[in-house]
C-alpha cells in the first residue's frame, strides 16, 4: 500500500542545513540581545514534553521573559554559560514569582488599552 513511501530522506539537504543554521543563529542573536538589554537575566531550562521541544526561558529581574526552542538541556546550559548567565532546571527550581507578577501586570495593561 505504500503508506510510508513518501518519507523524507534521512540525510539533510544543503538547503535544510542552511535554514537550520540560520534559525540557530537567529535564536542565539535574539537571546544575546535579550541578555545585553536587560538586567539580572537568568536561564530556566524547560524539558521536552509530548507537545513541545526542550526550551530555554530567559527571565530578567523585572520578570520580563522570552522563550526559545533548543535541541536539548545540555545545549541550553552551554548557551547560558556562553551568555554568562546562571542556568536552572525548571523541574527542580520552578519558575520565579517575578514571572507571574510580570504576566499579571501585562494582563492589566492590555485590559486598560481595550477599555
Amino acid at each position: 500500500m505504500g503508506l510510508f513511501s513518501r518519507r523524507r530522506a534521512s540525510t539533510p539537504t544543503p538547503a535544510a542545513d542552511t535554514s537550520d543554521r540560520a534559525a540557530r543563529d537567529a535564536t542565539t542573536a535574539h537571546l544575546r540581545e535579550f541578555v545585553q538589554t536587560r538586567v539580572g537575566v537568568e536561564a530556566y531550562i524547560e524539558p521536552a514534553t509530548n507537545v513541545t521541544q526542550t526550551t530555554v526561558m530567559l527571565v530578567a529581574t523585572d520578570g520580563e521573559w522570552t522563550r526559545r526552542r533548543v535541541p536539548d538541556g545540555a545545549t541550553a546550559a552551554k548557551l547560558a554559560r556562553a551568555l554568562g548567565i546562571p542556568a536552572y532546571d525548571v523541574q527542580r527550581t520552578g519558575y520565579p514569582q517575578r514571572v507571574r507578577d510580570y504576566n499579571a501586570r501585562q494582563k492589566i495593561e492590555r485590559q486598560r488599552k481595550i477599555v
